[in-house]
């Protein structure tokens, strides 16, 4: 009997038990201004041992994931779904031991135009598509997409790629942690249909009346539609 039981139940394999007691794993976020001083002496003198988390945007988005720090010591990250880790964020795992994370550099497209009406006009066209974007006083970076640079162009916008920490704007409403997931997926789909025939916004609406008015229509002769909807 004894035997049967441990065939069902096969010990956990020695590199996996070793791996689980060597990584440490953080699981919680704290807030960098409500350190104590105890906590901000332990970050300070790991920016001077460069034992940190440098890390891109497509990785701060997830809530699960591995990684290394600036010293190659393997970690784990294991947090709540909340929102987009930032620059700056400090992590903490049970026993109360802190990482800090900094946003690395990577490849981005910075937008600059001959005045700030034109400027805005171009923050305008990128957020109707949804597009992750980071916002500065004279300028805006969003990441390599060479059909969104050629829309910029032909509104007389000016691109380059640069290397930059990026940091696009949140969701104005509080707990849309998803959206940077969400709007970084639905920008490589939604905007790329729209921008490969330039449909503007007027248009879309335009063809939704449509649509509405053909099923009104419908339903008038006696016709009746439904739709169903139906670790990192």
């Amino acid at each position: 009997m004894l035997t049967q039981l441990t065939r069902h139940q096969p010990p956990i394999p020695l590199f996996e038990r070793t791996i689980k007691q060597i990584m440490k794993i953080y699981t919680q976020r704290l807030d960098p201004a409500a350190l104590s001083a105890k906590q901000q002496a332990v970050i300070d003198d790991q920016k001077q041992a460069q034992h940190f988390l440098y890390l891109d945007f497509d990785t701060r988005q997830r809530s699960r994931f591995k990684a290394q720090t600036q010293q190659q010591q393997a970690v784990g990250i294991d947090l709540p779904r909340t929102e987009t880790i930032k620059n700056g964020s400090v992590l903490a795992n049970n026993q109360g031991e802190l990482i800090q994370v900094m946003a690395a550099k990577q490849a981005l497209i910075k937008v600059t135009a001959d005045n700030s009406f034109n400027l805005m006009k171009g923050a305008y066209h990128l957020g109707n598509r949804h597009v992750p974007l980071m916002i500065t006083p004279d300028a805006l970076y969003l990441e390599p997409d060479h059909v969104l640079e050629a829309m910029l162009g032909q509104l007389g916008l000016h691109t380059q790629t640069v290397q930059a920490a990026f940091e696009p704007e949140t969701g104005a409403y509080k707990g849309e942690h998803g959206g940077h997931a969400h709007g970084h997926a639905h920008s490589h789909t939604h905007s790329h249909e729209h921008n490969h025939a330039y449909h503007s916004h007027a248009y879309a609406h335009a063809h939704a009346q449509s649509a509405q008015s053909a099923q009104s229509a419908q339903s008038d002769n006696g016709h009746s539609h439904s739709d169903g909807n139906a670790y990192d």
